[in-house]
């Protein structure tokens, strides 16, 4: 099965689950609460961020953080291989190139060819395509999960945190353009060193743009959330990738200055 079809097979099943956990924003969530959504999801995280606040002496706001970067901390493996799993797809991205040459008809036989080759290429090198993807997966339902958590857990709601109230909208839109150009500087470093793909060039702007839209209407523990996994991924991403991030400037000061000698 090709990588499209596996991203809209892994689409359509999220999106009934999400579905499916949404006829219910407006029940409670306790230890009663039944379903795969709500015992395995929604519950754990409601739960979690009640005792982190208890510790911290009733701050929820504090919580969220907190368990916001306990799970970004579970999921740290994933993204270290997603990471390593594009800077590896991009060291083949000639080789590929090759092969997409060699095999340029579009006839079955000789896409079969291309697709076998490539697999055997990406087997060569250790590569795999999908290990790139199974973050996206992961975060996506966590992140739903917090929106249910949040909205379901009535101590988290009506409680406050700086300027905001965790269950309500940000009323000055900090938090929303925090989490947009967070999303942005997110974004730009994990594609230094990666080539000029129009279609990423275009995410590189709209994404943070639908952000900042879903933060407005969001509740702001929400924001709080994506801005605190924003600055997690930043800081790993620069981490793993801070070789590449300063080749990339020393790249553009050598370019700068040929062209002031010219």
């Amino acid at each position: 099965m090709k990588k499209k079809h596996l991203l809209l097979f892994g689409s359509v099943i999220f999106l009934i689950a999400v579905l499916s956990g949404c006829s219910e924003i407006n029940e409670p969530i306790t230890s009663d609460s039944e379903g795969i959504w709500n015992t395995y999801f929604v519950y754990p995280l409601s739960w979690l961020i009640t005792k982190m606040a208890e510790v911290l002496g009733n701050q929820f706001g504090l919580s969220i953080i907190v368990v916001t970067i306990f799970v970004r901390l579970l999921i740290l493996p994933l993204m270290i291989k997603q990471i390593k799993s594009t800077k590896a797809m991009q060291a083949i991205q000639p080789e590929m190139n090759k092969l997409k040459e060699k095999y340029s008809s579009k006839d079955a036989e000789t896409q079969q060819k291309l697709q076998q080759e490539t697999m055997a290429l990406f087997q060569q090198h250790g590569v795999n395509p999908l290990a790139g993807c199974l973050p996206i997966f992961i975060q996506m339902p966590i992140l739903i999960a917090f929106y249910h958590a949040i909205m379901r857990t009535t101590e988290i709601a009506n409680h406050s945190f700086l300027w905001f109230d965790l269950g309500d909208k940000d009323p000055w839109f900090i938090l929303p353009l925090v989490a947009g150009a967070t999303t942005y500087i997110q974004q730009k470093i994990s594609m230094v060193g990666q080539d000029n793909n129009p279609t990423m060039q275009m995410m590189l702007y709209i994404m943070p743009i639908m952000i900042i839209v879903f933060a407005i209407n969001f509740p702001a523990a929400l924001s709080l959330y994506w801005v605190i996994g924003n600055l997690f991924s930043i800081a790993q991403t620069y981490f793993i990738k801070g070789p590449d991030i300063k080749q990339a400037k020393s790249d553009k000061s050598i370019a700068r200055a040929g062209g002031k000698k010219k």
